[in-house]
């Protein structure tokens, strides 16, 4: 993982950014000096320049304190839009009111709101494997 680039300075004393720089030895990359951003002091390598210890960071919050789930409508007030309405008809060319015949949005308010019944789940059965030589052999019982 990469180190921070901050630094305690021992030329000018403050705390700053580093700028790595590398360093070669003709065409070779041999290593890196860091130099310090505020006053520009220069480190041959990473193991002497002084980087800054990261302290624990003062936490604000603890664990103790989740955040509280935003409700926006209370619960008689979920589900009342057009788009739960058993009158809202869907069709590929708009959106209509079944008792008007308006054409609506799906989040919009009517005094007239009716609640869709919601389907029946029914658990359904994989459907039989067919027999690919049934057409040729018959449905596999014997006819004596």
């Amino acid at each position: 993982m990469a180190r921070p680039l901050e630094i305690c300075c021992t030329a000018c004393g403050r705390n700053a950014l580093a700028r790595a720089e590398p360093l070669y030895e003709g065409f070779q990359k041999r290593g890196e000096a860091f130099v310090c951003t505020a006053c520009g002091h220069r480190y041959p390598s990473r193991e002497a320049t002084p980087f800054a210890d990261r302290a624990v960071a003062p936490r604000v919050f603890t664990d103790a304190d989740p955040p509280e789930t935003v409700r926006v409508f209370k619960e008689s007030e979920r589900r009342r839009c057009c788009a739960w309405c058993a009158h809202f008809v869907v069709n590929p060319f708009g959106q209509r009111c079944g008792l008007t015949n308006r054409e609506t949005e799906a989040t919009g308010l009517c005094d007239r709101f009716e609640s869709r019944a919601e389907p029946a789940v029914q658990p359904q059965t994989p459907p039989k494997p067919r027999d690919p030589l049934a057409g040729l052999f018959g449905d596999g019982t014997l006819n004596t």
